[in-house]
């Protein structure tokens, strides 16, 4: 069993039968009293945030989290169907681990899914993606200059605000964390 020494950002922890990412940790020397270590995790399954301390040493369980890339396939119902780019082995992950992920998945894209004991937890995306826009309204003669936007549905189905001067057929580089758009891609 590992310490609280062990610690760094991105390990999963099993914290009371619940696995906790680890987003940042900090190593506390005070000048009186004993070390401790001031984390900030996320929850795997709920995505709750939660400060927690650890007093320098205590024993804590990591648990084994196996991250591989995997080839998106198609929809099937409510889950998602992904290949182990490896050895060609297809996973079913359901739509609530998946998430608003799917906003900006399409087929054959490259994901990241993090794993535990074959359990699906997680999945990472690229930070942006290019998509390409399926419907806007046509920008007004004169808006062009100025820094307002509209709505544009992308080929995923989501819909981003974009520059007035932006047409249907465009691709667009959005970015998967927060959905806002980046900028033009060209060919």
């Amino acid at each position: 069993m590992a310490t609280t020494n062990d610690i760094k950002n991105g390990s999963v922890l099993n914290l009371d039968g619940q696995l906790w990412n680890v987003i940042e940790f900090q190593h506390v020397k005070p000048g009186k009293g004993g070390a401790f270590v001031r984390t900030k995790m996320r929850n795997v399954m709920s995505g709750k945030v939660v400060d927690k301390t650890f007093n320098a040493g205590t024993k804590v369980d990591f648990a084994i989290v196996d991250r591989r890339d995997y080839q998106y396939l198609y929809q099937d119902g409510a889950d998602y169907v992904f290949m182990d780019t490896t050895d060609y082995e297809q996973v079913t992950v359901p739509a609530s681990v998946v998430g608003d992920a799917s906003n900006f998945m399409l087929e054959n894209q490259i994901v990241t899914i993090a794993m535990n004991e074959g359990a699906p937890l997680y999945l990472d995306l690229p930070a942006s993606v290019i998509l390409e826009v399926t419907y806007t309204e046509p920008g007004l003669q004169g808006d062009r200059s100025t820094g307002g936007t509209k709505p544009a549905t992308v080929e995923t189905g989501y819909e981003i605000q974009v520059p007035l001067f932006l047409e249907t057929g465009t691709k667009v580089k959005v970015d998967t964390r927060t959905g806002d758009y980046l900028g033009r891609v060209s060919e």
